[in-house]
Order: C-alpha cells, then sequence, then structure tokens
C-alpha cells in the first residue's frame, strides 16, 4: 500500500470511527465525516440529526460547518472530505458549494437504503415536475423578491460566490 492509499485508508476510518461514536451516543445515525487539508484532518462530525432537533445536522454538513468556521472561510478548495457513507441529496449540495477537490465515501447509497436511510424518494422529487411533488410548492411574490435580486445584481461591494 503507497503513503497515499494508506492516508486515505487512515481518514476514512477516523470517519467510520466517528459514525459509531456518534451512533454509540445517541447523537443520531450511523453516518460521520471528516475534512482534511494538507494531509491533516481539520474538523470531524458525525450526525446530530435528533439529538439536536436538527434535519440538516447530517455529518457531512456538521463536518463542512467545522471547517469552514476553523478555516474562516466559506469554501474548502484544498480540502479533502472523508464520509462513511455515500453523501445524501442535501449533503450533496452542501459539498458542492463547499468546493473540496475530492470526496471519498463508506458505504453506498444502496447500503443505506438497506438499513432504511433511503434517499431515493428525494433523488424521485428532484426529477418530478415542480407542480407534482409531494409537498406542494407554489410560487408567490416573484416581483417583490426580484427587487432584492436586482438589488444584488447592482451592488458593488459582494462577495462572490
Amino acid at each position: 500500500m503507497t503513503m497515499t492509499e494508506n492516508l486515505h485508508q487512515q481518514f476514512m476510518q477516523r470517519a467510520i470511527e466517528l459514525a459509531q461514536q456518534g451512533m454509540d451516543s445517541g447523537a443520531g445515525g450511523p453516518f460521520g465525516c471528516v475534512v482534511v487539508k494538507n494531509n491533516e484532518i481539520i474538523a470531524e462530525g458525525w450526525n446530530k440529526v435528533t439529538s439536536t432537533n436538527d434535519p440538516t445536522a447530517h455529518a457531512e454538513v456538521t463536518a463542512i460547518r467545522n471547517a469552514c468556521e476553523k478555516l474562516g472561510t466559506f469554501q474548502l478548495d484544498d480540502c479533502v472530505i472523508y464520509t462513511s457513507c455515500e453523501p445524501c441529496p442535501m449533503c450533496l449540495g452542501a459539498i458542492y458549494w463547499a468546493r473540496p477537490k475530492a470526496v471519498y465515501y463508506g458505504c453506498n447509497k444502496q447500503d443505506a437504503a438497506a438499513i432504511a436511510f433511503d434517499d431515493q424518494f428525494i433523488y424521485d422529487e428532484i426529477d418530478a415536475p415542480i407542480n407534482q411533488r409531494k409537498i406542494p410548492f407554489q410560487q408567490i411574490g416573484q416581483v417583490q423578491a426580484l427587487e432584492v435580486f436586482k438589488s444584488w445584481a447592482g451592488k458593488t461591494d459582494k462577495t462572490e460566490y
């Protein structure tokens, strides 16, 4: 095993340990994640959905929040994410917004579905026409909301992202 392969295994093992630790502590489901920069773990996270009553407190989101806070930035350009399971759609979105250079995962979404963490319904909803989704979506206030967008578009001191 090369040194790089060994490091990948070590970082994944830590993500898996966090999944077990978080689950055993009652924090939430069996998911863990680490964010690595320059071959060093800079942030960790585990699922805290049920312990914090926060449906967004997935392992990846928690680790991304911790990493961004530590680095003082909203992007993780030079970082690598190791997560114990293939990210759900929400975490996938968070990962793309954070812009790490790579993601490594342990279990896949089929493994997660086998223990009742099935995200297929969300993928199906994303693909469904907006008027056919299970949760009704209705557009209102577009004219007023567009005024804020126009203001943003003309703002000269904004931070692009």
